[in-house]
């Protein structure tokens, strides 16, 4: 069963106390496991994603917090990554409107009733579902990671351990490329038997090398037809 992953952040600790015993007496009894994780900052929140990139499903956040508020938070969340669903909690209604400007999937005044969480948590899911196929889902243990698929340069393999390495970050997770290149399709190409690259992420081809990222990859033998016409492809089609 995969574990929902959801951020609390707010600089109220009985505020997250509150929401956190909310949402566990929602989940438990449908069966849905989650992994709750308090931030009392938005600081915080955007640090510790910024080493956890793509591990939350889910975020609430408070509009009145310290020196960096809820929306100037969400603003930076958006930049990392614009389907991330964001849900606003505050004690005061003016601030409504507010939510729009960064795709805020829902706004709830202070305390929220249990109806409420459990429409977002709906939504939530329903958002989830239509933005995956522009993410890659993969998961280690119990943690599933959200990879936007325009982040990604390229995976490599070795043996059952397969590594996604984006802009910013990589992960790692057990699998089969031969399974991960079925998953995406066409706008990625097998260079190697240990390496898929996306197709516009290629900087260069060189010989048997492409250069993706700032990392030169080796075109195996076996690959090179098929590789090099999907990457002549592509660039004829920018």
């Amino acid at each position: 069963m995969t574990v929902l992953s959801i951020g609390l952040c707010d600089d109220n600790y009985d505020a997250r106390l509150a929401l956190r015993a909310a949402l566990e007496r929602l989940l438990e009894p449908q069966g849905q496991r989650a992994r709750i994780l308090e931030f009392s900052s938005g600081e915080g929140l955007l640090g510790w994603l910024g080493k956890h990139p793509g591990e939350l499903n889910l975020i609430f956040l408070d509009m009145e917090m310290g020196q960096l508020n809820g929306m100037e938070t969400a603003r930076r969340l958006r930049q990392r990554d614009d389907t991330l669903p964001i849900v606003f909690v505050t004690g005061y209604p003016e601030h409504v409107f507010e939510g729009y400007q960064v795709g805020a999937l829902a706004y709830l005044l202070k305390p929220p009733s249990p109806q409420q969480l459990e429409e977002v948590l709906t939504r939530a899911a329903a958002a989830l579902l239509r933005t995956e196929d522009q993410v890659y889902l993969c998961r280690r243990g119990e943690v599933t990671y959200r990879i936007p698929r325009r982040e990604i340069l390229y995976f490599s393999s070795d043996r059952r351990l397969v590594t996604c390495v984006t802009k910013s970050a990589s992960y790692s997770f057990y699998g089969k490329l031969d399974q991960v290149a079925q998953e995406l399709g066409d706008t990625f190409v097998r260079i190697h038997q240990r390496y898929l690259v996306q197709v516009q992420a290629v900087e260069k081809v060189s010989g048997s090398q492409v250069f993706v990222g700032g990392q030169t990859l080796p075109i195996s033998r076996s690959c090179q037809q098929s590789a090099l016409i999907a990457l002549t492809r592509a660039s004829l089609e920018e």
